[in-house]
């Protein structure tokens, strides 16, 4: 990883940045953080097309030691049964609005609260979907998955364990773009229905997502 503390690599979206990627509508991505367990986030629509992007991608799945899903939806969770076929050893971070029966062990994310070091959910918002915030020295990196509570509360809550160096993620209809003024990066995806305009607005700190991009901070 270099010297960079945060290496996160965009496994499924639906654009791809890297040419042979599988691309179709849906979220997943590889979060590294020096010092962290390894965590995938999100699992994409369809487990044989992650799994063939992290072939793509040179990705051992054993190294994943924390599945995070965001929320229930079929865009970024219906890849998660496959996925767990290929790793019989990473713990489940799940909403309690995501019913999944495993055997894997299972975090139920509520409330705000630590995974591990330096890796945190929001809890449970809107009685439906977290998000996940990363320590890093310039500050907190917020991942969503679709944002169907409100980029605004999201931030919100994200704020009580420090402030916010940047936002990647789906931001669904997101409109209050003023609120992005103090993030240092934005990496809008997926659902983002306001995705170009964030883009031409904010040229100077926005980057394009796709399956393939990966981000270092």
């Amino acid at each position: 990883m270099d010297q960079r503390t945060i290496r996160i690599t965009i496994l499924y979206d639906n654009t791809a940045h890297v040419p042979d990627l599988n691309a179709k509508w849906g979220f997943s991505c590889l979060v590294e953080r020096r010092g962290s367990p390894v965590v995938l986030f999100d699992t994409g629509p369809t487990g044989p097309e992650l799994m063939e992007n992290l072939k793509i991608l040179g990705i051992d799945p054993d190294r994943i030691e924390i599945v995070f899903i965001s929320h229930p939806h079929w865009d970024h969770a219906d890849g998660l049964e496959e996925f767990l076929k290929h790793n019989d050893h990473a713990i489940l971070v799940i909403p309690p609005a995501f019913d999944f029966s495993s055997t894997h062990k299972t975090v139920i994310a509520s409330s705000p609260a630590s995974i591990c070091e330096g890796i945190y959910t929001t809890g449970e918002l809107d009685d439906f979907e977290q998000s996940m915030i990363v320590d890093s020295p310039q500050g907190m990196v917020v991942i969503t998955g679709c944002s169907h509570p409100g980029i605004p509360e999201i931030l919100k809550v994200s704020r009580e364990f420090g402030s916010i160096h940047a936002l990647i993620g789906g931001f669904h209809g997101f409109s209050e773009l003023d609120l992005l003024e103090g993030i240092s990066l934005v990496c809008p995806t997926h659902c983002t229905k306001l995705k170009d305009e964030i883009l031409a607005r904010f040229p100077d700190k926005c980057i394009e997502g796709g399956a393939g991009r990966v981000i270092e901070i």
